[in-house]
């Protein structure tokens, strides 16, 4: 929802799969999703964004990741971008360089791991684990801007 108006206005196409509900705190959930969904408007510079949003059980937690069609990552420096300042296309999209070192601190405040996949001029996927009950719960499906606290945790 926060980010309702520059997917509208970049005719942006957002996707996904029946996502889980989870323990944690709603508010920096949904700042994860909100930096990565932002992001992924904004690194696709010259075509309609496409964003797929995803998650499947693994190994006793959640697999989530955010895809995209923007500019891609060079191998090189995939790591770099989680670090406080960082910015990779300075002259080509304003930023602060803050977005992906919140993401990481939020995710590992949850006790899981963010990473980066990317193909220059096809995209990104950025992939994070989450824990939560991965053992037969059904899955709600829920809007990643609307998460919730589940439970104290």
């Amino acid at each position: 929802a926060n980010l309702e108006v520059e997917i509208r206005e970049r005719e942006a196409v957002v996707t996904h799969n029946p996502l889980p509900t989870l323990p944690g705190d709603g508010v920096q959930l949904m700042q994860l999703f909100q930096n990565l969904v932002g992001n992924a408007l904004k690194y696709c510079l010259h075509r309609a964004p496409r964003i797929e949003i995803g998650a499947e059980p693994l190994s006793g937690e959640w697999h989530v990741w955010v895809r995209d069609n923007g500019i891609g990552i060079p191998e090189g420096r995939r790591r770099d971008i989680f670090q406080m300042f960082h910015r990779l296309h300075e002259d080509e999209v304003p930023g602060a360089g803050v977005g992906l070192c919140v993401c990481k601190r939020i995710v590992e405040r949850h006790g899981g791991l963010i990473w980066v996949e990317s193909t220059l001029g096809e995209g990104s996927t950025f992939h994070f684990t989450l824990r939560g009950d991965v053992t037969g719960a059904p899955v709600k499906a829920i809007h990643p801007a609307a998460a919730e606290q589940v439970y104290p945790g």
